[in-house]
């Protein structure tokens, strides 16, 4: 695999091929997915999927990377950045733990059960989801510091405790498969307590 090629991600085909990566790779895993079986699902042959991807590695990360990169923008669709940091927060909260109870949790689970193998993929997946989320969740706060909203002297360890508030409890029920889904209102309660408790260490 050649570390200088980079696929371009836009084209449709690539895209096609992308999604069918996805598709076959959360349901065989990486060791048990074959480029065969991803080019069939794709609907395109061997040869064109391996004229945008090289090799199967190149391929899941990035798959890996353009999902974490998805998701994590997915955290931050907050409808209006004039709201108080109260109202921002809880909105982000939601957003959170509904990508923790999302389908997005088998690439978690993929991820993780791949990065002994491939250290690469794993910094690859920490550097574009958990990082982009805390370094896009760190700037968020750094503006409500400057607006006097919050009272914060390390940020990077703020940002990190209120994504860690907002697993409480629903997560690893959904990533050990103990709980597969959740109602708005045990939503709500992770959510609303997260927010509470992050406040009372924080807020103005």
């Amino acid at each position: 695999m050649a570390d200088s090629f980079t696929p371009d991600l836009t084209n449709p085909k690539a895209k096609q091929i992308l999604e069918g990566a996805r598709i076959v790779f959360l349901e065989l895993g990486y060791e048990g997915a074959s480029t065969g079986q991803i080019a069939k699902q794709a609907g395109v042959s061997k040869g064109t999927l391996y004229n945008y991807f090289p090799d199967k590695e190149k391929l899941f990360m990035a798959v890996m990377e353009g999902e974490c990169k998805k998701q994590a923008a997915a955290i931050f669709e907050v409808a209006n950045q004039s709201d108080s940091i109260d109202v921002t927060l809880r909105k982000l909260a939601r957003n959170y733990i509904e990508l923790c109870l999302s389908p997005f949790i088998h690439i978690y689970r993929l991820a993780v059960a791949e990065a002994t193998r491939f250290p690469a993929l794993a910094r690859t997946f920490y550097d574009s989801g958990p990082d982009l989320a805390l370094r896009r969740l760190t700037q968020l706060l750094a503006g409500a510091v400057a607006k006097e909203e919050l009272k914060i002297d390390d940020l990077d360890l703020a940002a990190y405790q209120f994504s860690q508030l907002c697993k409480a409890d629903l997560f690893e029920k959904r990533l050990f498969q103990v709980q597969l889904s959740a109602t708005p209102e045990e939503v709500d309660r992770i959510a609303d307590s997260a927010v509470d408790v992050f406040l009372r260490q924080y807020g103005k």
